[in-house]
Order: C-alpha cells, then structure tokens, then sequence
C-alpha cells in the first residue's frame, strides 16, 4: 500500500510512499475497481456474525442472508457494483463491534465503503477518522454516508453534515427518494449511490447519473441547490422528467472522479512496486531508468484513457536517490468531465 510521506521525517519501512500535491521492467495495470464494502446488519440463520462474504448476486445475497435483510446489498449491486464485500454485524452491536468491523475491513481491499442504510452520528465520527488513518497508511476508498427522514427534509442540516464531515474521501448524501410507496431515507439510499460510484470508470463523473427512483423525499429550491453544491453536499434532484445526482462531488468539495483518479494511480503503482520492483530494482541509473519507465507508460495508458493529460515523471532534483531510496517527482494535469455549459446567442 502507497503511504503519504514527511520530508521531515523519513518512513523507515520499506515500500513506496506518494504524496499528492496540486501544482504551482514489470507493466503496471490498473487494479480491480467496484467493490462495495458493506457491514450489514439484520442476516438469516446461514450467516455466521463477524464474517466476511462476497457476493455478486440477488440469489448469492438471498441465499446466505435471507431476502428480507439484503435491501442495501441489492441497491449496491444495482448502482453497478461488481460485487459486495459484506461483513456481518452482531446482533445490536455495541461500540467495540464497530471498531472490530472497521479493525476488519482493514485488511481486506474494496473501493467504497457504505453503512446498511444506518444513520448513526457516532459511527460517522468514527468512520472519518477511520478513512482518514486508512489513507495517511496508504488504503485508499471512498466512503458514503446519509442522514434520516429529518435532516432530509431541511437541507442546512444535511450541509452542516457535510461541513461535519468534511474530507477528499467521503461522499455525504442529503436527499433520498421514493419509488411507488417505498420511500428511502439519504442513509438508505447511499448504498446505491456507492454501487454507482463504485461501478463508474475512473474516466467519467457520476454528475447527472439518472437514479431508479420516482421522486426525490425533499424537492429543493435552485437557493438550495446552490448551498448544497458549495457546501460539497451530494444531492438528487427531479428535474421534470426523472430523478439524477446534480454534481458528483466529495465532502471536501473534490470531484469524485478526481479522487478516484488518484486513489487508482496510487493503488496501481504501489502493486506493481511491491510486486515487481521493491527488492528487486538496483539503486542505479538502470534502476531508477526502468523504474520512471513503468510509471511513465501506465500514466501515458491512463492519457489514452481521458483520465489525465501531459504526464512526467523524474527524479527529484532536490533529494538525492542514494541508498535504498528513490524520489521522484511525478506531475500530470487531471482531465474533468464536461459539467457545466455556457451559451451566448448573438441574434
């Protein structure tokens, strides 16, 4: 795993360390992306508590939990998850059964993570820190959370969560909908929303992905909508024909198609540094060549791909590679999606 790293001091810990920074011999492939990580709640019998499933059907899903206990499981799968990596929740977990799933889910890979439609403050709180840890050791994914029947219905509050939970890495949404007489919650529906940005191509956005829903439970003013998008709140809206997400950003205010570029890029490289190059590689010229090589053309893969532009890497020329360290400098510029379109009419 891909850990950031202190220019003041130096981790001791062989492997490859990334920090991200906006600007003033082996191939490196992209990893598996779409899964969906689940602590789900309510099981049947042939379930077994604190257990790790994977599942990629309604009838895998049905079979081991029971078809009454799988809603999210479904709404993950719908939303284009590959698959669900669910862990089962004893019955009424109490704190430490929270800090023993996410001590859990550490040492398993998945690209989103999402509560079983649960709105818990607390667990929240927690789960920022989590995310946050996770990404300062080098695990990179993206969580979703949602909120209840009220914050729902008064959009400052659903903001304020998002403020609350502010970070490049978490996905707050702040409207649910309803399908016939069903109606979802934000929390409820966030597992969907998971699936989507879990099943999206790291080279498109989620803005204005059309949802599988009738209506949305809070219908908000252009105003609303306005604070929302600024607050870097994620919000449904119906726009007189159907039901889409308005602008797929990040509590932070980050677009969630650039964050997952970013996670894609440090995830890649460090599994094809840990596989083929760390131990392997002299500390040389040759090395370093073959080294800047690699990650030169899995960022130039990634051009062709529309998800960055004008790609380099190099050695760092402030800090010598001696030793078993090397530092390079690797820039790009991040290719968005068209999202917003101005049109002057001259008459």
């Amino acid at each position: 795993m891909a850990g950031s790293w202190d220019p003041t001091a130096l981790p001791d810990i062989p492997g490859i360390y990334i920090n991200f920074k906006r600007a003033a011999a082996a191939q490196i492939n992209g990893g598996a992306r779409g899964v969906v990580a689940i602590p789900l709640l309510t099981y049947a019998s042939t379930a077994t508590a604190k257990t790790f499933y994977t599942v990629e059907t309604e009838k895998e899903a049905t079979d081991l939990f029971g078809i009454t206990n799988i809603e999210s499981i479904l709404l993950a799968l719908q939303g284009g998850a590959k698959e669900v990596l669910v862990y089962t929740m004893p019955a009424t977990p109490a704190e430490q059964d929270y800090v023993d799933m996410r001590d859990a889910f550490d040492s398993r890979e998945f690209n989103v993570f999402v509560f079983d439609g649960e709105y818990n403050v607390d667990q929240q709180a927690a789960t920022k820190t989590w995310v946050k840890r996770n990404r300062d050791e080098g695990k990179h994914f993206i969580v979703v959370i949602g909120g209840d029947a009220t914050t729902d219905a008064d959009p400052a509050a659903g903001d304020a969560r998002t403020t609350l939970n502010k970070d490049d890495n978490i996905v707050n949404l702040t409207v649910g909908g309803s399908v016939g007489s069903k109606v979802f919650t934000s929390a409820e529906y966030a597992p969907f929303i998971a699936g989507d940005i879990a099943g999206t191509p790291i080279n498109e956005s989620v803005t204005f992905d059309p949802m599988p829903l009738e209506d949305v439970n809070k219908r908000m003013t252009r105003a609303q909508i306005s604070a929302a998008i600024k607050a870097g709140s994620l919000i449904l809206v119906h726009d007189g024909a159907k039901v889409k997400i308005m602008s797929g950003v990040t509590t932070s205010g980050q677009k969630i198609r650039s964050v997952r570029a970013r996670q894609a890029i440090a995830t890649d490289i460090s599994r094809t540094a840990t596989d083929h190059y760390i131990g392997k590689l002299n500390n040389n010229a040759d090395g370093q060549a073959t080294l800047i090589v690699a990650i030169t053309a899995y960022l130039e893969t990634l051009e062709n791909e529309g998800v960055l532009s004008s790609p380099v890497v190099a050695l760092d020329p402030s800090r010598p590679s001696v030793g078993d360290s090397v530092f390079l400098v690797i820039s790009y510029t991040e290719t968005d999606s068209i999202e917003r379109i101005f049109l002057t009419v001259n008459i």
